[in-house]
């Protein structure tokens, strides 16, 4: 397996906004809140999660959101004021973490999600691996999803 090399790069669809992680995610999921399915315009959306101090923008300015989650916490977005593009949200109160939305890395090839969270709210023709983590709302623990994205040995350490 190909070992992912840091900083990780992305950025918007029209490509005025961009960015740039400089540690490892502790975890990807994907998201079926109604919530996120609004966001996406999809089904569910890939998210990562970052330390939020791993996390800059190197260009454009990004506009910034607020929003309820259907967990009930203060959430804010982060968008490219020109083309939308969702890039990365987070909580008020920080909680030190960002989710970051997946598909907008420049590389996505590399992107397997631990599990699925939300899944009360998944859209009937989606289903989920054996092996999948499946939450119906919001985990209160996510230890097994950060030791299953761990295993996978994608970043070195």
């Amino acid at each position: 397996m190909t070992k992912i090399s840091l900083p990780l790069e992305g950025g918007c669809q029209c490509g005025k906004l961009r960015y740039r992680v400089s540690q490892p995610p502790l975890m990807i999921y994907c998201c079926h809140c109604t919530n996120c399915q609004k966001i996406s315009g999809s089904a569910f959306a890939i998210s990562a999660t970052i330390v939020e101090t791993s996390f800059e923008f190197t260009a454009g300015e990004a506009k910034k959101t607020e929003w309820r989650s259907d967990a009930g916490n203060q959430r804010y977005g982060y968008i490219c004021g020109d083309c939308g593009t969702r890039i990365a949200h987070g909580q008020t109160p920080s909680i030190g973490m960002l989710s970051l939305r997946a598909g907008t890395l420049d590389d996505a090839s590399w992107i397997e999600p631990s599990g699925h969270i939300w899944t009360k709210s998944a859209q009937p023709w989606v289903s989920f691996k054996a092996d999948d983590i499946v939450c119906d709302g919001q985990p209160t623990d996510y230890t097994p999803f950060v030791e299953k994205f761990n295993s996978l040995g994608r970043f070195d350490g």
